[in-house]
C-alpha cells in the first residue's frame, strides 16, 4: 500500500512541476494575447483582410491603419515552438522558424484611421517567420522570409 501512495504522490509532484515549468507567466499573457490577435490566422483567407483586421481591432503603432499585417496559418502550438526547438536564435529575442509556414499578408490599400482601413485582397505565401519571443512565448512578428531564399526580406 505504501508503494502505491508514494507513486501517487510522486506522480502528483511531477504533474505540478511540469505544469509550473510550462505555465505562461502572468506578465507575458497580455503580449502573447496581442500577438495571437494580430497574427494567428489558421482559418484566414485572402478575401478577409479588411473584415478580419477591423473585427480584431488591429491598428498601427499610432492607432492609425496598420500598413501591413501578416496572419500565420498554423496552430498556436506550432507557432509557439518557433520560440524553442522549432526555431533558430537570430540574436536578441528573435527566432527564425526551422520550417516554413503558410501566411497571408494584408497590405493597406486606402485609409488612414479605423474604421476606414481597406486592405483589398491578401497575398498568400509560404515563409520562414522571424518572431520576437519572451520566456518561450511569441510576442512579436518581425518578418517573413520567402521559402526559396535564406536572405531576410521584409514583406512588401
Amino acid at each position: 500500500m505504501e508503494i502505491r501512495q508514494s507513486a501517487v504522490i510522486l506522480l502528483l509532484v511531477f504533474c505540478v512541476s511540469f505544469s509550473t515549468l510550462h505555465a505562461q507567466p502572468d506578465h507575458i499573457k497580455p503580449r502573447y494575447q496581442k500577438f495571437l490577435n494580430q497574427h494567428f490566422g489558421p482559418d484566414m483567407s485572402e478575401q478577409k483582410c479588411s473584415s478580419e483586421i477591423r473585427k480584431r481591432g488591429i491598428t498601427g503603432t499610432d492607432d492609425g491603419c496598420k500598413p501591413v499585417n501578416t496572419f500565420i496559418q498554423a496552430n498556436s502550438n506550432n507557432i509557439r515552438a518557433v520560440c524553442g526547438r522549432g526555431g533558430t536564435p537570430q540574436g536578441g529575442n528573435l527566432f527564425k522558424s526551422n520550417q516554413p509556414f503558410p501566411v497571408i499578408s494584408c497590405k493597406l490599400q486606402s485609409g488612414v484611421r479605423p474604421p476606414r482601413c481597406e486592405y483589398g485582397k491578401g497575398k498568400k505565401s509560404t515563409r520562414y517567420v522571424v518572431l520576437g519571443c519572451a520566456e518561450g512565448w511569441p510576442v512579436h512578428y518581425e518578418e517573413g522570409i520567402p521559402k526559396k531564399t535564406s536572405q531576410s526580406t521584409v514583406l512588401f
